[in-house]
């Protein structure tokens, strides 16, 4: 039985198949995601006879880091090599594989994680979906892009742990591994993050989304929107063909958003593309009846694609025309955008020269 990736009752529930008390079952999760053990043999709670057993008769499978690269602003992309999976892996030839990064700064760090080997959404301005959909990853192959990185890092933490779902994949396509991930993450006996410091960044999955808000554990949200009018999304999110505005927006007037909640509509800005006062004016009139909202705006980060940035200016005039309408937006620069780890940068690119940035953890 593969260990990492099961909820406290699985493991609970193993524990007592194996003739063990529940309790151990416990023991072994807190060993897994408070600890961040990755051998049963290192479990020194447990009997010897059990991890024997354990041994024998479990498993707890991490995702090799094939390699690390180390941009100038402290950031680094992790290249993570996955297991097949049988028939759910799509692809001609080669293991799968996917990134995370890991982003130190002042009194905390940031992870962003991938929830699919690459990504069946394609968007047009964002490297990823050049990768196309390979599969989904499993509960912990989701969760390992959140232990390795805090493992590794462990002598430079810093007091707050932020986690953004942000990186390959859709997660709202890949519900049930992502919900089963986020409910450990989010357990105070798990990794113990809270919901204010978790973030699902969707491209505007709407049955996702009603999902989510039904779900009484559960991160914040944020929406790409990425465009002013449907036929500019439909052009550069496909999916808006699906779920056009009309539909993602009433799915976000309705959002149960807690207390102390708001929604973030996050905006790629592309020069020429979506970036004109015009956008900006009809962003503020589709935004008008959310309850509570910001807005990130995201400079596009360079990649072979036919885009280019917009310029300081036009961002800023942007971000002006917003706040006079009283919409609360920030200019969101990405982080290690010279390692191909910046938003909308992953796609499994090798950056000459690498930098490693240490090696692997070992069981």
């Amino acid at each position: 039985m593969e260990l990492l990736g099961k909820s406290k009752n699985e493991l609970r529930d193993f524990c007592v198949g194996l003739g063990q008390p529940a309790y151990r079952g416990g023991q072994l999760y807190h060993a897994l995601y408070a600890e961040r053990k990755f051998s049963v043999q290192a479990i020194s709670n447990l009997p010897a006879a059990l991890r024997e057993r354990l041994a024998a008769e479990a498993t707890i499978t991490l995702p090799a880091i094939r390699q690390t690269y180390a941009s100038q602003d402290g950031s680094v992309r992790y290249l993570f090599g996955l297991a097949d999976s049988g028939a759910d892996v799509r692809r001609k030839s080669g293991p799968a594989a996917v990134e995370a990064v890991f982003m130190p700064s002042s009194g905390r760090q940031t992870i962003c994680i991938s929830t699919q080997a690459g990504c069946a959404v394609d968007c047009r301005f964002c490297l990823t979906a050049q990768l196309g959909l390979i599969r989904n990853l499993t509960a912990a192959e989701i969760l390992a892009q959140v232990l390795l990185p805090l493992e590794r890092h462990k002598p430079q933490m810093a007091p707050q742990t932020n986690l953004v779902l942000m990186g390959q994949g859709e997660p709202l396509l890949n519900f049930d591994a992502v919900m089963a991930a986020l409910r450990i993450v989010l357990d105070p006996e798990g990794l113990a993050l809270t919901p204010k410091h978790v973030t699902l960044s969707t491209s505007g999955i709407v049955p996702g989304i009603e999902r989510l808000g039904q779900e009484k554990v559960r991160p914040k949200l944020a929406i790409s929107l990425n465009a002013s009018n449907d036929e500019q999304r439909d052009a550069i999110m496909p999916v808006n063909r699906k779920y056009p505005l009309a539909a993602l927006l009433e799915a976000c007037r309705n959002y149960p958003l807690r207390p102390w909640e708001h929604l973030t509509f996050e905006y790629v800005m592309l020069g020429g593309v979506n970036d004109s006062a015009e956008d900006a004016r009809r962003v503020v009139r589709l935004l008008g009846k959310i309850k509570s909202l910001k807005v990130n705006l995201i400079p596009w980060n360079p990649g072979e694609l036919p885009y280019r940035e917009s310029s300081a200016g036009s961002i800023e005039s942007f971000r002006k025309i917003l706040v006079d309408r009283g919409v609360p937006c920030f200019v969101r620069y990405s982080r290690g955008r010279d390692v191909m780890a910046a938003c909308g940068q992953l796609a499994l690119l090798n950056i000459e020269p690498a930098s490693a940035a240490g090696a692997a953890p070992q069981p």
